[in-house]
C-alpha cells in the first residue's frame, strides 16, 4: 500500500485494503465474472450456464447440457487466462466444470 504523509492513502488504496479486510475481494471477482460471462461466452453458452461460482480461487461452472459441460471441460484453462486478464488479476486458479 502506498502512503502518503500523516497516514493519508489514495483511495484506490483504500478500496483495496477495504476489501481484504472485510474478504470481500472474492465476492466482488464473483460478480465481475457472472456480469461479463455472457459477453465472453457467448448467450449460447450463457443459456446453459445455471451457477457461477467463486471459492477459494476455483470457479464452479454448472452446466446444464452434457455435451456443452463436455466441451467446455477440454477449454478449461482458455477460459481461466480470457477470466484473469478481464478481471486483471489472477483470481481463478482452477476451473471446475459440473
Amino acid at each position: 500500500m502506498e502512503e502518503r504523509g500523516n497516514n493519508e492513502m489514495s483511495l484506490k488504496d483504500a478500496l483495496k485494503a477495504m476489501l481484504e479486510q472485510y474478504r470481500l475481494k472474492g465476492k466482488l471477482n464473483q460478480s465481475r465474472i457472472r456480469s461479463k460471462w455472457e459477453e465472453m461466452m457467448g448467450p449460447t453458452i450463457a443459456g446453459y450456464t445455471t451457477d457461477i461460482k467463486l471459492y477459494k480461487g476455483k470457479l464452479f461452472i454448472t452446466i446444464n447440457s452434457a455435451a456443452l459441460r463436455q466441451e467446455l471441460s477440454y477449454g478449461k484453462e482458455k477460459i481461466q487466462r480470457l477470466l484473469n486478464e478481464e478481471l486483471g488479476e489472477e483470481a481463478v486458479q482452477e476451473v471446475v466444470i459440473r
